[in-house]
């Protein structure tokens, strides 16, 4: 994640010099802003990827004589399809529009959107 961290660094530069710029010869608080909050989400993301480095270690992709074999093994876990992805979404959709047509559609939304949240949560807690 050295690549990534520096990356997103170089990311968060830009933008706080270009911020510092536009803010010194534009008169528009709203485009500085805008540039502020981009340099503030690069630098989260720079930051989140170098704490990462940090704890994890170096990836074999970090370094110059890194192999292929060398990230050989089990990747990760990856599950099969799941049935939680529309009904959460059939559920933000019925809440939405229950914003605009009434407190009842809301209500009902708002259940489909918790037993979809609460599947996604919950479909996994058993796996061994």
């Amino acid at each position: 994640m050295k690549a990534e961290t520096c990356l997103f660094g170089g990311v968060a530069l830009f933008f706080a010099l270009t911020a510092t710029v536009y803010a010194v010869f534009a008169d528009d608080p709203a485009g500085t802003a805008a540039l502020f909050v981009a340099f503030l989400m690069a630098s989260l993301v720079a930051f989140f990827l170098a704490v990462q480095h940090r704890r994890a270690g170096g990836r074999p992709e970090d370094r110059r004589g890194g192999e292929i074999a060398d990230r050989a093994g089990p990747v990760d876990f990856f599950p099969d399809g799941s049935p939680w992805p529309p009904v959460a979404a059939l559920g933000v959709t019925l809440t939405a529009g229950g914003v605009v047509l009434g407190l009842w559609l809301f209500l009902i939304g708002f259940g489909v959107l918790a037993a979809g949240v609460s599947g996604f949560v919950l479909q996994y807690a058993r796996r061994d």
